[in-house]
């Protein structure tokens, strides 16, 4: 396996390019299977996650071919509803093949689906708008198996105890997009990846009312035609971008965003004294005068509140910051594993129940450590930034699977980090975290 190693201190300059919505793409590739015709998906990132998907829609006989680094021809004329564990098992955005294979299909055999280990993520949303719908849904030896020969039009409340379900609304549209009349999701998410997706599917001839609110209308069709789409900017990246050059005290251009996706995170950083400009359409420059910083308190909610993948990155800012910072997450609860490894640098954190209290502005000391997940990767990284001497993050796997480039994006703006061979972490460095 790899590993990153940080020497920080150093203040990031410069401009950074944002990939394509890793949360935006994955559906929009499950979507092309509603059609037996050629999709082009454009501004694809480069991702293991990514990946994964193509290879899945592959196993289930799509031709699939990639044009360029970040570009995609999709043509799924000839598929069967079976996916494979062995991918499947990798990866929790896989799930989306249940909509659009039941949709067209009548059917769909899908093993439940892994991922990073952030707290239960349950499908029960997901199954249950498939039940209303008139789907048989069952689950045996693992395999979520779906009949969806008797599929009716229904109206359907697809939210849950923590909110609107992101993946469970996109499921949702696509197995009704192919279904004859009228059916109502009212509860659904406005996530602007859900947006986007309403966009690609009605480029293909789908009828949608109401994309972007929580209340849409989709009228089904008889068929789907074959779209060129290109996938938005991630907002998420974007925002971790951000706080890179705030936690350094830089001076960061942020390029290829869409500034009104980022919601409450931006309204949390300017009121925490980071200054955040608008420079043109697609443009966000970020300067942070340390004598102006103001602790923080955030609560991670559906769009557009702040979001829980901005959690642990924002808890690494909140470290650098003095006084007295909360975050509560509300979405999932044992999003803190990020919390142990910080402070292992000398964090100062406590957890109360869903609350991170962070006591800021003391100096951070490189040290191992042990990424978790995705978003904890980034954490990590952005306080290996600023942390005293060296930070060896191990499991970087997990951060490829969501961040195109991160490492070197970082060294293009400064910052000292390379990725090396675990072989090369020193010999005092192994036993606290292998």
């Amino acid at each position: 396996m790899e590993i990153l190693r940080i020497q920080g201190g150093q203040r990031l300059e410069g401009k950074v390019q944002v990939s394509g919505s890793k949360n935006a793409a994955l559906p929009q590739f499950a979507a092309a299977l509603l059609s037996g015709e050629e999709t082009i998906l454009e501004n694809v990132p480069d991702l293991s996650d990514v990946r994964f998907m193509g290879e899945i829609l592959s196993h289930l006989g799509t031709d699939i071919e990639r044009l360029g680094q970040n570009t995609w021809k999709i043509h799924p004329a000839n598929i069967h509803p079976d996916a494979p564990y062995e991918l499947v098992r990798k990866m929790r955005a896989s799930i989306c093949l249940l909509g659009p294979l039941v949709a067209r299909l009548k059917r769909a055999k899908i093993p439940m689906p892994g991922g990073c280990v952030i707290g239960h993520r349950p499908i029960d949303l997901h199954l249950r708008a498939l039940n209303e719908m008139g789907a048989n849904v069952s689950l045996n030896q693992g395999v979520v198996e779906v009949d969806g020969s008797s599929m009716k039009p229904a109206t359907i409340f697809i939210g849950g105890r923590h909110g609107s379900t992101v993946t469970g609304t996109a499921n949702a549209i696509m197995a009704s997009v192919l279904t004859h009349g009228t059916t109502v999701l009212d509860g659904a998410a406005c996530e602007p990846e859900i947006l986007d997706l309403c966009t690609m599917l009605e480029k293909m001839g789908a009828k949608i009312s109401g994309a972007g609110s929580h209340l849409l209308k989709i009228e089904g069709v008889e068929k789907l035609q074959g779209c060129t789409h290109r996938v938005i900017p991630d907002r998420i990246e974007a925002a971790t971008y951000i706080m890179a050059g705030a936690i350094t005290r830089g001076k960061v251009c942020v390029q290829g965003i869409r500034p009104n996706h980022l919601g409450a995170f931006a309204k949390v950083m300017k009121e925490s004294g980071i200054q955040l400009q608008e420079i043109g359409a697609d443009t966000i420059e970020v300067k942070t005068d340390p004598s102006g910083l103001k602790p923080f308190e955030v609560i991670t909610l559906p769009y557009p509140g702040f979001p829980t993948d901005l959690q642990a990155q924002a808890c690494a800012l909140a470290c650098t910051i003095p006084g007295l910072s909360i975050l509560t997450e509300r979405v999932y609860a044992s999003r803190f594993m990020h919390i142990p490894e910080l402070l292992r640098m000398g964090a100062e954190v406590s957890l109360e129940g869903a609350n991170a209290i962070v006591r800021g502005g003391k100096t951070l000391n490189g040290a191992p450590v042990m990424a978790s997940d995705l978003r904890a990767s980034a954490a990590l990284i952005l306080a290996g930034l600023v942390a005293e001497g060296e930070t060896w993050v191990h499991r970087i796997y997990h951060l490829d699977r969501g961040y195109e480039l991160l490492d070197k994006k970082l060294r293009n703006l400064g910052a000292k980090i390379e990725r090396l061979p675990e072989s090369a972490l020193p010999p005092a460095f192994r036993s606290p975290v292998d």
